[in-house]
Parts: structure tokens; sequence; C-alpha cells
């Protein structure tokens, strides 16, 4: 009876710490689910009409580069996400959204490489969930630049800033923060690096960093935002910059370059940047 007892508190334990997911397999190159997935999420979704979505990333196989792969990977995250909008299917009202492109561990069989994960969990109350929809806010989710996007834009930055004039918004796309969070991407390092340099040889210059997140449709919340604009802006006083030639701000999701809730992830990497606000130079 006591040996019962334990195997069941093991099971009972195992099945607290699983996490609810869904698998939804995708056709080469496509990002609508395959017939066989289309029919099993909507059975599925008859069957658990008591739960609420709260993540959903995106998989493909190895086939063509990193960059294609994570941008069809989106895709196939926006395709579920609008196909549950769509069917009035409960999903939180804040969505983590995700994709990989070739930074996770494939399997050998392709076909299972080409998928879609949503992860769930239980909701007391279904009508509030539903009254969440159409109002989602995703989650501000990590991005790597790639190391040709930074020097390219790296290459560019010193003409940018020399060319403009006071009132001037000058965007920095690359500068990439981990998860929900300020500690910033070592990819990012180089623009940095750029914009300290740029501070150096035009001792006149005076800005003001703007840090901006993407998806979040709470006005009020700018805290994000804030904080990664000060890790700039304590990276350049911390090479020797005057603290009285920069400012900082954080605008959250604010203003926007595309309009919120975004449709695909060019628009939300567009709207997740920072600015640089020319206040005064020579």
């Amino acid at each position: 009876m006591r040996n019962n007892l334990l195997i069941y508190a093991l099971l009972l334990s195992i099945g607290c710490f699983s996490q609810n997911k869904l698998e939804v397999f995708f056709d080469f190159n496509s990002d609508s689910p395959n017939e066989a997935s289309q029919i099993k999420v909507n059975d599925w979704m008859k069957k658990n009409n008591t739960v609420e979505i709260t993540k959903i990333y995106g998989y493909c196989d190895t086939v063509d580069d990193s960059k294609y792969n994570k941008d069809l990977a989106m895709r196939r995250v926006n395709s579920m996400l609008g196909y549950f909008k769509k069917e009035n299917f409960p999903v939180a009202a804040v969505v983590e959204l995700k994709s990989f492109g070739k930074d996770f561990k494939h399997s050998k069989n392709q076909n299972e490489n080409r998928k879609v994960e949503v992860y769930y969990n239980a909701i007391k109350d279904k009508k509030q969930a539903q009254a969440n929809d159409g109002n989602v806010i995703v989650k501000d989710f990590e991005y790597k630049p790639l190391p040709e996007a930074v020097e390219e834009e790296r290459a560019s930055l010193e003409s940018k800033f020399r060319k403009s004039k006071v009132g001037d918004l000058i965007r920095i796309n690359n500068i990439s923060f981990h998860f929900n969070s300020e500690k910033l991407m070592e990819e990012s390092l180089p623009l940095l690096e750029e914009l300290y340099m740029i501070m150096v040889e035009n001792p006149a210059l005076v800005i003001q960093i703007n840090g901006h997140i993407c998806c979040n449709q709470n006005p009020n919340d700018t805290k994000l935002s804030y904080r990664r604009a000060l890790v700039i802006h304590k990276f350049l006083t911390s090479r020797g910059i005057q603290v009285n030639r920069l400012a900082f701000k954080g605008y959250g999701s604010n203003d926007p370059i595309y309009r919120l809730p975004e449709k695909n992830e060019k628009e939300r990497a567009a709207n997740r940047r920072v600015e640089i606000l020319i206040v005064a130079k020579r």
C-alpha cells in the first residue's frame, strides 16, 4: 500500500511540473498546418474549451539559411495565433511568440522540425479569456541580430550622424536585449562601440537615448524601455562621455512605427528599437 502511495505521489509530482503543449506540423516551406494537423487542432479545440494559450513557438527544418527559416517559423506562429483568434479560442492577455531558425536541437526526421508548439494553461473564466482576445499583448521576446546586419548598420552610423541636424532622430535597429531584460546581447556591442566613437569624435554632440519596445499595448508600461535606454547611457558614461551630453527616456510601445498589435515579426522588429535624438551639435 505504501509503495503504491509513493508511486502515485511521484506521478503526481511529474504531472505538476509538465507543461501543457500541442504540436502542430507543417509541410515544407508552408506557413499553414498540414491537413492532418488541421484536423488535430480542430479536434483539440473542441475538447479543451477550458484552457487559454500562453505561448506559441515556431520551428523550421535545416533547409535554407537561419534568417529565412526564422522568418518562416514566425509566419507559422502568426498563422496559428491568427487562426485561434479567428475561432474565438481563448488566448491569454499576455502571450509569448518566438521563432527559431537553426538555433534549436533538430530531429533527424525533417518533418518533425517543421512545427509550432502551442503552450496552454487551464483557465477559471472562459468569458474573461475571450474578452482579452483582440487586445492580446505579445511579450517583447528575444531577438538575436545577425552579424551582417549589425556590421551594415555600424558602417552607416557615422554618416547618419554627420548629416543629421538638431531635432533629428537616428534609428538604431540592431541594438538588442535578452528576453524581458535590460541585459544587452553581445552581438549588439559593435553598434555601441561605434556610437561611443561618434561621441568622442564630436565633442559638441549632445543626444537623448530613446528606448522602444514592441507588442505591449499598455501605454503605462514603460519600465523595460526605460531600463534599456539607461543601459546605453551607462555604457557611454562608463567610457568617459560626460553626463551633461546625455539624456535618456523610455517610451514603451507608445511611439510605434507600425500600429499595434503588429501583424508579423517584421513589424515587431521595427517597433523594437533604439532612437537617438540630436539635442545639440556643432
